[in-house]
């Protein structure tokens, strides 16, 4: 009888694995499109990363509200939209209408936490206060054009991660300087994630301002895709991985 239930463990797991090893998968396949210039290995991988991630969460057993699961899967949706506008991340009309689907996901992400206890807490919220006017400074100064859509873009950014790093989202990590600590409880992540998202989206600005040439910029996308593969997996955790 034990064996049986082993077996019938394993065979539960195995699909929420394959889901996570596709997605890891398409993730390397990603960077390594961007880094080496093979566009079409970006335009197919790529799309699929968050309906990999989504598969994930609603195959992973975990159990949450059906609305958290709706605005979880919308983001993750609104992602998707994005990630496939910014296939092409020096067109500046393209990065705004990405920026755009992005803004969603990231209302989305801010409803999740809020829902679970998550609220904004000065000494959190100051730092990502100023990252955020010191970008829409750089952008009004080096590109007017985008100051509008990037600044309410990094609005909607700010507050998810100010409220990603609550402590009240994981009330067993230790929390410096804003940030918790990662441990084995997968909420604890939530803030490193937001951290990373933030410094992926720093990262397309610095890229669009100041790289000029192109082995810098496919280092650079590189770089950006990789920490925003990390960071939608990250966020996503505690929707496909138990509390301990």
């Amino acid at each position: 009888m034990r064996k049986l239930r082993a077996a019938d463990g394993r065979s539960r797991a195995r699909p929420q694995r394959r889901w996570r090893y596709a997605y890891l998968a398409a993730g390397a396949v990603t960077v390594f499109g961007a880094v080496t210039g093979r566009d079409r290995l970006q335009w197919v991988a790529k799309p699929l990363l968050m309906p990999l991630l989504a598969a994930d969460a609603v195959t992973s057993g975990v159990e949450f509200d059906p609305a958290e699961r709706r605005i979880l899967l919308g983001s993750l949706a609104a992602a998707t939209v994005g990630d496939v506008l910014l296939l092409h991340p020096d067109d500046d009309r393209r990065l705004i209408a990405g920026a755009s689907s992005f803004a969603v996901m990231q209302t989305g992400y801010s409803l999740l936490w809020w829902k679970r206890g998550a609220r904004p807490r000065p000494e959190i919220a100051l730092p990502r206060v100023v990252a955020w006017a010191g970008a829409a400074g750089l952008l009004r100064a080096k590109a007017p054009s985008l100051t509008i859509p990037l600044t309410a873009y990094g609005a909607t950014l700010g507050t998810a991660a100010t409220l990603a790093s609550d402590p009240a989202l994981a009330p067993d990590a230790k929390n410096i300087a804003g940030l918790n600590i990662p441990n084995s409880d997968p909420r604890s992540r939530l803030g490193a994630g937001a951290l990373l998202f933030t410094v992926s989206d720093g990262l397309i600005v610095l890229r669009r301002l100041f790289a000029n040439d192109d082995c810098t910029r496919r280092v650079t996308e590189g770089v950006i895709l990789a920490t925003y593969i990390a960071a939608q997996y990250l966020l996503t955790g505690p929707f496909r991985d138990r509390n301990h």
